[in-house]
């Protein structure tokens, strides 16, 4: 399985110049804890990442500094140059970046770098939760065809 089977394509993204509060606003209405910072593509309609900006980072960065918001634009604060994964990646290998790195979210790029989705932990907690499903049920359904046959 690869992260492109099962990462979510309905990405919620922001402009860099975008205020902070309107990033914060959009966080807050689209129930989300990070938006993925984009910029269009120069030669396509593509959406190419240029960071991602968490609820974290609005608290750490802004609060914590006890910075003024309306001073700061997504880009004054976002994390640039983050952890990617590809769209053909296998689960196994993101987890890997994620772990290793410390994150729980991680953008999806296609084979052009362009945006196509992001990778959560639960994302891959709900797919391991179904395929363990899986493996009970099929256990089960053995145990009861045994029964029936050795009854």
């Amino acid at each position: 399985m690869c992260v492109g089977d099962i990462c979510h394509k309905d990405v919620v993204t922001i402009a860099p110049d975008a205020s902070l509060a309107e990033a914060a606003r959009i966080m807050r209405e689209m129930h989300v804890g990070m938006l993925v910072v984009v910029e269009p593509a120069k030669d396509s309609t593509d959406q190419m990442v240029q960071g991602v900006l968490t609820d974290r980072d609005l608290v750490v960065t802004v609060i914590g500094r006890d910075a003024d918001p309306k001073d700061l634009t997504v880009v004054d604060v976002m994390t640039r140059h983050p952890h990617l994964a590809v769209q053909g990646q296998s689960v196994a290998s993101a987890l890997h970046l994620m772990h290793a790195y410390g994150i729980h979210r991680v953008p999806v790029v296609g084979a052009r770098s362009e945006l196509v989705g992001v990778l959560s932990i639960d994302d891959v907690l709900a797919v391991m939760a179904d395929q363990l499903t899986a493996i009970s049920g099929a256990l089960r359904d053995e145990q009861s065809r045994e029964r029936r046959l050795r009854s």
